[in-house]
């Protein structure tokens, strides 16, 4: 599984014993997830005034909120971990975009101290972007968890496209689905195989992807999760073995 960290480390005492309950349940932490400070998903405008590193107000939070998720990866051998980097922007003298690469380098450095790669979700700006950035960035423990999803429900591109592109730096990809909206607002999330993502031409991109990453199947709407997450592992399955 993915795992989010943010919890463990803000409300320890509520959280407590989590890694020996999965451990005797035989569950694989594979990932964890860091949510950065003031995150607002209430609408495209506001994550892109409050998400990731980009915000000043919050930085410091967001900085010392890190440091203390890699300390928890780095004590429970976890060797990846993701988090919305922000909007980026697509000019690269844009210095609102030097800044956020400065504080993505900071961020990178606290994990790669204890052994463990960060990867930045997709889908806040269009893959060629990110490939810019990350190509800036020159940092190797920086890669990416790639949302197929993400890219439809943000309306920054093509999915498949994306993937080929970034390919070369995914660590990590969420099987999820979604249709587009066709405005500048929110497509909407659906269960895996009823929206726009081409998941044959999905699997046939992931594993040429170099990294071979890990496939975690992630479903945050709806009334029917469980079974749409069983539904959605038996459809990967079957493309798979094809």
């Amino acid at each position: 599984m993915q795992l989010a960290l943010t919890p463990l480390v803000e409300a320890p005492d509520v959280w407590n014993g989590t890694f020996d309950r999965l451990l005797d349940a035989g569950v694989t932490v594979l990932s964890g997830m860091l949510e950065t400070v003031g995150e607002d998903y209430s609408s495209i405008a506001r994550i892109a005034a409050t998400g990731g590193v980009r915000p000043d107000a919050t930085w410091p939070a967001t900085r010392e909120r890190a440091a203390s998720v890699a300390a928890l990866a780095g004590r429970q051998g976890i060797r990846l971990v993701t988090l919305h980097a922000g909007f980026l922007p697509h000019e690269r003298n844009d210095p609102e975009r030097g800044k956020m690469l400065d504080r993505l380098r900071a961020i990178a450095q606290l994990f790669s101290d204890v052994g463990c790669d960060i990867a930045f979700e997709t889908g806040q700006e269009p893959a060629s972007t990110l490939v810019d950035c990350l190509r800036e960035l020159e940092v190797a423990s920086v890669g990416v968890n790639f949302d197929p999803a993400n890219m439809l429900l943000y309306g920054s591109g093509d999915p498949i496209e994306a993937l080929t592109r970034l390919a070369p730096w995914i660590r990590q990809a969420h099987v999820k689905d979604a249709v587009p909206s066709g405005t500048s607002e929110w497509g909407t999330e659906v269960a895996v195989g009823t929206g726009a993502v081409d998941w044959p031409a999905f699997v046939t991109a992931i594993a040429s992807a170099p990294h071979r990453p890990n496939l975690i199947i992630e479903r945050e709407a709806g009334e029917a999760r469980i079974e749409e997450v069983r539904t959605a592992k038996a459809l990967i399955e079957r493309l798979i073995h094809r």
